[in-house]
């Protein structure tokens, strides 16, 4: 059977490389859309990926890219995946780096060539390859719609999507003569961004449609509060935009089949017996205590700066907390303080997946003071492991997590606890409620089970983006 050919470009795809939740939707969003179209997934190869684990070889192509004067040398790597190809960019200034971005206080000061020779590699992709549908992903990949715009050989649709709108790709005018690009399109209009230049306005600006990764944040995104900037311009392009909610990989995220884990399990008996052998391993007591984890990015939209005032509070009271994320050093050095001062909190800086499994499997609650969340994948990764979200009520979380004194068994709608101002009262305040639901264990068992057997799976969401390709190819 005939299937059109996609391609999927994102800076990070998980295993190889990963900062957050883009790596996942990399990996699983493509694998769904796989029933209808012939996929292939670009991303650069960076230096810390492992070639030999992956098989990742040279594909014999090799070519060089002009920018603003200067040569740079692009060669094209492969491997099969789980089913799907995958193609990888390597030029040594875009790869030999030690981060994806930069560190974690600053990004790299050459991230505008760097992304600018990832968009231009996968310009020269579409025009060797012919692609139907090219589905761009964030900042990293945004320039592609610009650079492509007076192509008239290339008929390649364009899908983009916005992961998180605060990451923008902003840079200063001067990386526009380096980027190759033309002075008539640093105009408010096209991608002039307060004075600087911005790849994101770029993939609004030109792409075909754009999707956003929850129905809740593609509204929020249109107002002053959360639309960092682009509110307007994106209230202009308002026509093109649609909010699909994310999915999980319902195979990675299984805990009855997760090797992660100590003893892999479909009922609460057998999570108990996880939460017993993840309190051993991490040094706390008290399995009848209810433990309540953090995993993510220790960065100001995560809700750090309310988790951080709130948690002296919380860890006085009979709980256990562990948490687990990189980010900010101000708020690995709190965290670090607050450590030192209560035995029932746990603190890992550094990111370590499997750990992350056995996390879930082991919570009772899952915290995400989120100040924004575009979409959110750890809520949804928390109920199917039968931990309940304690969430503040914005963008995805909002779509995906509802308030669990309205509980009733419907399909596919998920409960946790909810609470509506971003505040350390308020996150306090729900997590008593939490603490207090925890205590009536035939309400909370009930629901958790009725979590655990909701489906987060792409299924769904990924009959929304081929409806969308469909629109585009008619």
């Amino acid at each position: 059977m005939y299937k059109p050919s996609l391609l999927f470009a994102a800076s990070e795809v998980y295993p190889f490389a990963k900062s957050g939740g883009l790596a996942d939707v990399a990996h699983s969003l493509p694998r769904a859309l796989a029933c209808e179209y012939e996929v292939s997934v670009v991303m650069p190869l960076y230096r810390f990926v492992d070639r030999e684990k992956y098989a990742i070889a040279a594909l014999g192509e090799a070519f060089e890219i002009e920018m603003g004067g200067v040569e740079y040398p692009v060669e094209l790597f492969g491997c099969e995946y789980e089913g799907l190809r995958h193609i990888f960019i390597y030029s040594p200034l875009l790869s030999e780096k030690d981060f994806l971005y930069g560190t974690p206080e600053k990004g790299y000061e050459d991230n505008a060539i760097r992304f600018g020779i990832f968009n231009y590699a996968i310009v020269s992709l579409l025009k060797r390859r012919q692609y139907a549908i090219a589905h761009l992903n964030d900042w990293q990949s945004a320039l592609v719609p610009l650079l492509l715009k007076d192509e008239e050989t290339i008929s390649t649709k364009i899908l983009y999507t916005i992961h998180n709108l605060a990451y923008q790709g902003t840079f200063e005018k001067s990386a526009l003569a380096e980027l190759g690009l033309d002075e008539g399109c640093f105009t408010m209009e096209e991608i002039e961004f307060y004075a600087m230049l911005s790849f994101m306005k770029a993939g609004i600006a030109y792409a075909d449609m754009i999707t956003t990764v929850s129905p809740t944040y593609a509204k929020e995104i249109l107002t002053l509060e959360f639309g960092c900037g682009l509110d307007g311009f994106l209230r202009h392009h308002r026509n093109k935009l649609t909010g699909i909610i994310n999915g999980i990989n319902a195979e990675h995220f299984s805990p009855e089949h997760d090797s992660a884990l100590v003893t892999p399990y479909s009922d609460l008996s057998g999570k108990a017996l996880n939460k017993k052998a993840y309190l051993r391993e991490v040094g706390l007591t008290g399995a009848k205590k209810p433990l309540f984890v953090f995993v993510g990015r220790f960065t100001s939209q995560k809700g750090l700066d309310i988790l951080i005032e709130s948690l002296p509070k919380m860890a006085s009271t009979e709980c256990n907390i562990a948490l687990l994320g990189e980010g900010e050093e101000k708020y690995h050095a709190a965290l670090k303080e607050i450590v030192s001062k209560y035995p029932n909190v746990y603190l890992e800086f550094g990111y370590d997946e499997r750990h992350s499994h056995r996390m879930y499997a082991a919570a009772d609650f899952l915290l995400m003071p989120s100040l924004f969340e575009p979409c959110g994948l750890n809520q949804m990764i928390a109920m199917a492991y039968g931990a309940m979200p304690v969430v503040h009520r914005v963008g995805g979380l909002a779509d995906t997590v509802f308030e669990y004194t309205d509980f009733e068994p419907l399909a596919n709608r998920g409960y946790g606890v909810v609470f509506t101002k971003a505040s350390a009262h308020s996150f306090t305040k729900a997590f008593e409620q939490a603490q207090t639901l925890y205590k009536n264990k035939r309400h909370y068992n009930r629901i958790i089970k009725h979590n655990m057997r909701c489906d987060f799976s792409w299924q769904e969401s990924a009959k929304a983006y081929l409806s969308l390709y469909a629109q585009l190819l008619k």
